[in-house]
């Protein structure tokens, strides 16, 4: 289930509610809190409703009980509830209630913990904190009818780049490449962690800068060779190789910030490539990319085309220790040449 939920339960009118519930879909969202006999609306399109009942919740996580925490006995109250049920905790001030303790205290518990929100902003708090976050987020239509929304349903966090150094660039033979086309739109600064090892992903911008060559595609990251890595959402990797329509991949622009991204075709083909050699923090690592102009790299001052790189240059790429089982991080050495 995902982490952002919309209340259409509100309405004491049917019909209000059904075009809640419509609004909400169209939104992108696919968690939606109805009323108990509201059944029927399942019919409105691919969801999972959530029905109220007075002062509880059923779905699929079973039931959640509704409680307010306003005071510190009453939130010592419920962080003794962990692991004996779910909870939606609302507060008239959570300046007032740490969400952290809360959090910290459900995590691992077996316990689900969501978080009613008022504004985009607290929503997007209350999803970071102490990086796991809350469950999810209920919030009302005033909220999660702002075009902000969309965002905030695609965001995921954010990734630690580091600027790595080219040593050397040199030519390779033909090879099979891949070219992944996304159903979003990117914007210069935006693309794809790409890495022949997990260890060191270069951020392989979209062709989203014109160029004198083609026209730009904003939609489309023209990856690298059919072996390397590609980062997904939740921290995870998948070889380009495997990617096919319908997958998600994960938007990482050159300040880190990561969005979710959905895949709408792969084209492979055989195309020149060239083998980057890159040294960070005494560690050498290798990329492959396609020898083509229209493949750029992010750098620390924009963007530069593999065409142009040379030893001594710049870019960034995320830089982590240990290595990758079935597209899993592991701590354990794995040495990837």
């Amino acid at each position: 289930m995902g982490r952002i939920w919309a209340r259409a339960d509100l309405p004491d009118s049917a019909d209000e509610r059904k075009s809640l519930v419509t609004g909400a879909l169209e939104r992108g969202i696919e968690d939606i809190v109805v009323r108990k006999g509201d059944e029927s609306m399942e019919g409105l399109g691919r969801m999972t409703l959530h029905f109220r009942d007075g002062e509880s919740i059923d779905s699929p996580w079973g039931e959640l009980r509704i409680v307010s925490v306003d005071d510190p006995e009453s939130m010592s109250e419920l962080m003794a509830s962990a692991g004996e049920g779910s909870f939606v905790v609302s507060t008239s001030d959570w300046k007032v209630i740490p969400l952290e303790n809360l959090v910290a205290a459900f995590q691992g518990s077996g316990s689900r913990l969501l978080a009613t929100a008022d504004s985009l902003g607290e929503a997007r708090l209350f999803l970071q904190t102490l990086e796991g976050g809350v469950d999810a987020v209920l919030l009302p239509p005033e909220v999660w009818n702002d075009d902000g929304i969309i965002s905030l349903l695609q965001e995921e966090g954010s990734v630690e780049l580091q600027a790595v150094t080219v040593k050397e660039v040199r030519k390779l033979p033909l090879a099979d490449r891949v070219c992944v086309d996304t159903c979003n739109i990117m914007v210069p600064g935006e693309g794809m962690l790409i890495g022949s090892q997990s260890a060191c992903m270069l951020l392989v911008q979209s062709e989203s800068e014109e160029s004198g060559y083609v026209a730009s595609r904003p939609f489309r990251v023209n990856a690298g060779a059919v072996h390397a890595y590609v980062m997904t959402p939740g921290g995870k990797t998948r070889y380009l190789s495997e990617l096919k329509s319908g997958d998600e991949v994960l938007v990482v622009g050159s300040d880190g910030a990561a969005r979710r991204s959905v895949v709408g075709r792969c084209k492979t083909e055989s195309r020149p490539m060239l083998l980057l050699e890159l040294e960070h923090g005494g560690r050498r690592f290798s990329s492959v990319v396609q020898n083509a102009e229209t493949v750029r790299l992010i750098g620390p001052d924009g963007s530069i085309s593999v065409s142009d790189i040379k030893a001594g240059d710049k870019v960034l790429a995320a830089v982590s220790e240990g290595g990758r089982h079935f597209g899993m991080s592991v701590d354990e050495t794995i040495r990837e040449t």
